[in-house]
């Protein structure tokens, strides 16, 4: 049972991590690129729009409500049945999509001014933050449609992960952080705005994504020819799990908007160092937080289909453990060493002492929030897998209010910095009502074990902040060179690590806990 579980995690892990990797490389050079510039600014809004309808049409709410509704079809062993609502699905899919990237592409400007709103008063009023709403504008055109081609490779990522074919839609970002760093080294030098050309490799990645997967998807026997299927009775399945969902499992994203449209408000800057430090915890959300809820699904939703309450739980304490173990020292770890950390991977070039400076303020912010996001990651499919979509929309919902009034109490005085305050406030708002409705209604409670497993990890944590501290440089750092910097910064993630684990192994865990459903 877990033991699977755990081969699987650990191949869609290992995928992960390259992309992650590849994904800091191209940070590395886009940092390098532009910095914390009204360019790099606009770059990531332009970025961030169509990744937020990826997160709705791809992996985010359509594959919550498509991949138990794949599963039940999956299960009743019918060929014929199953490539018939690929087909349909495909069709259906692929035809919405298309529609709103064209959509997105002709309505650019009203997007920038709806989520940069800041920059288009700046426009209105012919002041210096207008030249921003007209970037975001034209690279919204060049960004959008990779929408359309993302959610595509979503929905195949979807079917091969059903079919416990897990490698290969973790593998595919990796073509994406290729594209984005060909560009940026050889296309963006000779362009006069080198923003343009990073917009230009997001656009040729989605088409370079899809294509990789297609192969894979001939290999099941499951490319077949896409048809419209919006009355088909599994679609309408999909399509009623999805509308809730849709909603629900993106709050995370609704909330990084709404963070994006108060920025336009804040200085030049703002939306970069929120940017930095995003992709640093989501260096650690991706590896293990999604890898873990990749694999949980398909797995809880066969749970619920063969009516195994007792494996269902099992497998739901088995995924906090493992989200526990790995994303509460990663937490600890980034909120301690947030600077130096993003000053050995980014300072160079146009990204300054400055920047990391800034940035490591709200990495520290969003590094609160890190456990819980990656519950949030675990206890969704506790429900998705069940086909109940509407109670996480419900506590979404309740989430992004809430995200919103931390905001006004945090923004006004903190700036950006209480915008990442508010979002991993907001996470653990979403992670605590979503556990509260599994153990009230007696779906998923954590078991003794798992608790007593939480207590030891704490405290093994509590003793890796000890040695960071210890190790800890103050400003003697920051007059160190580049590699002295990466020495001392592996030395004592190194010495954190050991510590963590020593502590873990004097206090009684042992390998296997994390293999079975065992203390």
């Amino acid at each position: 049972m877990s033991s699977k579980l755990l081969k699987s995690g650990l191949v869609v892990s290992v995928m992960t991590l390259i992309s992650r990797i590849l994904g800091l490389a191209r940070d590395v050079v886009v940092a390098r690129l532009m910095g914390d510039g009204a360019a790099a600014d606009v770059f990531f809004f332009a970025n961030k729009i169509p990744n937020f309808l990826r997160r709705l049409f791809a992996e985010g709410a359509f594959a919550q409500a498509f991949i138990p509704v794949l599963t039940e079809v999956h299960h009743l062993d019918d060929k014929k049945a199953l490539r018939e609502f690929v087909a349909k699905i495909s069709g259906t899919l692929g035809a919405i999509v298309f529609v709103v990237s064209i959509i997105g592409v002709i309505a650019s400007p009203v997007l920038a001014a709806l989520f940069g709103t800041g920059w288009f008063i700046d426009y209105l009023n012919d002041e210096p933050g207008g030249d921003k709403f007209t970037l975001a504008s034209t690279m919204l055109k060049i960004t959008f449609p990779y929408l359309a081609f993302i959610s595509l490779t979503g929905l195949s990522g979807a079917i091969l992960n059903t079919l416990n074919k897990f490698a290969v839609a973790a593998f595919t970002p990796v073509l994406l952080n290729v594209c984005i760093i060909s560009f940026a080294i050889w296309v963006a030098p000779s362009m006069a705005q080198p923003a343009y050309a990073l917009a230009w490799g997001v656009f040729v990645g989605g088409i370079v994504q899809l294509g990789f997967q297609l192969p894979f998807l001939y290999r099941a026997g499951l490319l077949v020819k896409p048809r419209w299927g919006w009355h088909d009775d599994n679609v309408v399945k999909v399509r009623k799990l999805m509308i809730p969902a849709l909603f629900g499992v993106s709050v995370g994203q609704l909330n990084l908007l709404f963070d994006t449209f108060i920025a336009s408000f804040l200085v030049t800057g703002s939306i970069s160092w929120l940017y930095y430090s995003d992709r640093l915890l989501e260096f650690p959300l991706g590896l293990f937080g999604i890898a873990i809820a990749t694999v949980i699904l398909p797995t809880l939703s066969r749970n619920h289909v063969t009516k195994d309450p007792t494996s269902f739980s099992s497998n739901m304490d088995w995924a906090v453990r493992m989200v526990s173990v790995l994303g509460l020292p990663a937490a600890v770890g980034l909120g301690l060493m947030a600077e130096p950390i993003l000053t050995v991977i980014f300072q160079r070039g146009e990204f300054t002492p400055q920047t990391a400076e800034f940035a490591s303020y709200s990495l520290t912010a969003y590094a609160f929030g890190l456990w819980f996001f990656m519950l949030v990651k675990v206890f969704a499919p506790g429900f998705y897998s069940r086909q109940d979509t509407k109670t996480p929309v419900k506590f979404g919902i309740w989430s992004m209010a809430a995200n919103m009034v931390f905001n006004l109490i945090f923004a006004i005085p903190y700036g950006y910095i209480g915008l990442a305050i508010a979002t991993s406030l907001s996470a653990a708002l979403n992670a605590g009502l979503l556990y509260a409705r599994l153990h009230s209604t007696h779906v998923y409670k954590f078991s003794g074990q798992t608790v007593l497993f939480l207590l030891r990890t704490t405290v093994a944590c509590a003793a890796m902040g000890v040695v960071i501290v210890y190790f800890d440089l103050g400003d003697a750092f920051y007059l160190l060179d580049l590699w002295p910097q990466i020495l001392h910064v592996g030395k004592t993630i190194g010495a954190a690590v050991l510590t963590f684990a020593a502590v873990m192994l004097v206090l009684g865990t042992r390998p296997a806990h994390l293999s079975s459903s065992g203390s």
